[in-house]
């Protein structure tokens, strides 16, 4: 009993020592100082100016997701270059992607609208004929199809671009059109693409909710043959839709593929031409309520960018 009082008074004395030191010293607190809360590198956070950089962020995204095209595109994309997005380390380790080239493919073009002609001419697709491209589908209230590839393309390529890999982009809402979906595999073909992945959001019937991943079937007819790739596209696609739902939190289609997320067709130009492992990625259904109101949301297209660009770290590494 009496060590425990003997201890007690020299702690005591240890901390009115203490107190006298912090009481000369600027910036001495109990929780370890407040003037500037160190983050997880040690390094003081700057709050005022993240909140500056935070609204001038917001501002451009929705500026260029709620009906305006052209200029707003150039703006968001020289924010993704600066950064924005998932930070950290990766489980693959540093810069997992560095060598890789990814091809990512906004599917339609917000300018599609306004060359009806040229869009609906007929291109080869291998297994027969189909239009050059389409204007996509919209929410009830108006938010294109065509505008959502474009803003979740942009967030894919800055994480993919964090760890390391090279981006390229069949098109960046520029063109007066299209590419045709021809072109559009050409491209891939081109960029000799490790993995290629074209964004789409679905137009079903109000009610059906969910993703879901289209995978090549084996073809050989034509111009088109994917029977080297089509193996190597099923992991791509199995990998994406795995980490797709695991990001955003979203279950896999309920009114296809038999629940599973996966749906093989051959009917695709996207694909029927492809020569490197590619998959289509129907990101949510836009004429349902529930599913438009996460894809018009921007904290979740950010879950839904480091999905994708987790799904084909996967298939990569």
């Amino acid at each position: 009993m009496r060590f425990v009082k003997r201890r007690t008074a020299r702690r005591t004395a240890a901390l009115l020592i203490a107190g006298a030191v912090c009481a000369g010293a600027a910036g001495c607190g109990l929780s370890g100082g407040h003037g500037g809360s160190p983050g997880r590198s040690g390094k003081p956070s700057r709050s005022s100016s993240a909140g500056k950089t935070a609204g001038k962020t917001a501002g451009k995204d929705s500026g260029k997701e709620t009906g305006r095209s052209g200029s707003e595109h150039g703006g968001a994309d020289r924010h993704d270059k600066g950064g924005g997005g998932h930070s950290g380390s990766h489980p693959h380790g540093k810069d997992p992607l560095r060598g890789k080239v990814i091809v990512i493919d906004p599917g339609h073009n917000p300018r599609n609208r306004d060359q009806p002609d040229k869009i609906s001419r007929s291109v080869d697709i291998g297994t027969g004929k189909k239009e050059c491209d389409t204007t996509g589908t919209a929410t009830n209230s108006g938010y294109s199809e065509a505008e959502f590839t474009l803003a979740l393309a942009h967030r894919v390529r800055t994480e993919l671009r964090k760890r390391g890999a090279t981006v390229k982009f069949t098109h960046d809402g520029e063109e007066p059109y299209g590419p045709c979906v021809d072109e559009r595999a050409k491209k891939g073909n081109r960029a000799h693409a490790d993995a290629a992945v074209s964004l789409h959001a679905d137009g079903a019937p109000g009610g059906s909710r969910g993703f879901h991943v289209i995978l090549p079937a084996s073809v050989h007819r034509g111009d088109a043959d994917t029977r080297a790739v089509a193996g190597p596209s099923r992991r791509l696609g199995t990998d994406l839709r795995d980490a797709f739902r695991k990001a955003t939190g979203t279950r896999p289609a309920n009114y296809l593929g038999n629940g599973e997320g996966l749906d093989t067709r051959d009917d695709l130009g996207g694909l029927n031409l492809s020569t490197v492992p590619k998959v289509f990625l129907e990101c949510g259904n836009m004429r349902d309520a529930a599913d438009a109101a996460l894809l018009t949301s921007r904290k979740w297209r950010e879950k839904a960018a480091r999905g994708v660009a987790d799904g084909i770290t996967a298939f990569l590494t």
